[in-house]
């Protein structure tokens, strides 16, 4: 029966790898070592509720914590090692260079967004949650969570203002 459980909780995580680390690395601002620690630490703390959860919703309590622990993290001052800005050149298949830059602009401003700013963000329109989700995912009333996302997105709009051209 536990090998079963055991099973079940690896394809989980097989099946949800790419999209629980990407929501990380935007819960995170663009970090990605931050985003691996928090997408494993919320993984290792799925496994021991997996018994309860499996038959449930797996991935949305693996969003919240995730969500929850960003948040938590975010108010630290110091994270450990951080990443230098300037990484060896690497030969490339094609020119990726304005996807990535405008991905790397866009996680940049979100990056500067209070953490629940972010996170309601980045729940909302990102994953396409609903209003009630977002709150029930951040801990707050539903209308906290609307107004961390309204205000996450105004701030958004300025930070991006310089690209952003009007339609009309």
């Amino acid at each position: 029966m536990e090998q079963a459980r055991a099973g079940e909780y690896d394809a989980f995580v097989a099946a949800r790898w790419s999209v629980l680390f990407h929501l990380a690395r935007l819960l995170t601002g663009g970090d990605r070592h931050r985003a691996e620690d928090l997408l494993q630490e919320s993984l290792v703390k799925l496994w021991f509720v997996w018994p309860k959860i499996a038959d449930e919703a797996p991935e949305a309590y693996v969003r919240r914590l995730m969500a929850r622990a960003a948040a938590r993290s975010a108010r630290r001052r110091w994270w450990g090692e951080r990443p230098v800005e300037q990484l060896p050149e690497v030969a490339a298949a094609g020119d990726m260079s304005a996807t990535v830059a405008e991905r790397s602009r866009l996680e940049a401003a979100l990056a500067q967004l209070s953490p629940q700013q972010r996170a309601a963000v980045v729940l909302r329109y990102y994953q396409d949650l609903p209003d009630r989700q977002v709150a029930e995912i951040l801990g707050c009333p539903a209308g906290t969570a609307r107004s961390h996302a309204a205000r996450g997105v105004a701030r958004l709009r300025r930070l991006l203002a310089d690209v952003i051209e009007p339609v009309g």
